[in-house]
């Protein structure tokens, strides 16, 4: 891949995906399952990567979700997507998700997420993916993050696998003056 067909505009893969909130989709206390949204949101990364990559693609990782408002029976849910960086094989899919109460117009972010996609081929290996055009600087701004945030979850991942391997449960039992657990042994 060295050419400039090998690079393929955000543009080409955005993807929107619009659900109406039904009441078979509420949870017990009245409000939209998080399941449903987190499954909504999987699929809008799936469309966005693959339109991206000309191929099958799987979810390998989702960042944070945090959910900021909740969803109401009855309300538009709308999910935005764009590839926001892409490595060999895998993708940044960037997720913003709204939701709108369509008798009195209004609108409320309810959660942004990023999906790591990765391309595969028919013998479920790694398939290089064209890098991306970016045109105005909220592209660019995006694709920065999505740079940065690959290195910090690299970083992230060494962290937790020191701190995991150095528990020492005599030594480590002073950590746990202040938390809501009792030992007993």
């Amino acid at each position: 891949m060295n050419s400039l067909s090998d690079y393929l505009p955000v543009k080409h893969s955005e993807t929107v995906l619009a659900e109406l909130m039904i009441p078979s989709y509420a949870n017990f206390g009245g409000k939209i399952h998080g399941g449903l949204i987190l499954s909504l949101m999987d699929k809008v990364a799936y469309v966005c990567a693959t339109k991206h990559a000309s191929a099958y693609c799987v979810t390998a990782s989702i960042d944070t979700v945090d959910f900021r408002q909740p969803v109401e029976v009855g309300e538009l849910v709308t999910l935005m997507a764009s590839v926001n960086y892409v490595g060999s094989s895998s993708m940044v899919v960037g997720i913003r998700v709204i939701s709108e109460n369509v008798k009195n117009h209004t609108v409320k972010h309810t959660n942004t997420s990023y999906f790591t996609m990765v391309a595969i081929d028919e013998d479920h290996r790694p398939l290089k993916v064209p890098g991306l055009i970016l045109e105005n600087e909220e592209q660019l701004r995006r694709f920065v993050e999505g740079k940065r945030r690959k290195e910090l979850k690299i970083q992230h991942k060494e962290v937790v696998k020191q701190v995991l391997t150095s528990v020492q449960c005599e030594a480590d039992k002073i950590l746990l003056t202040d938390e809501r657990c009792k030992i007993s042994f």
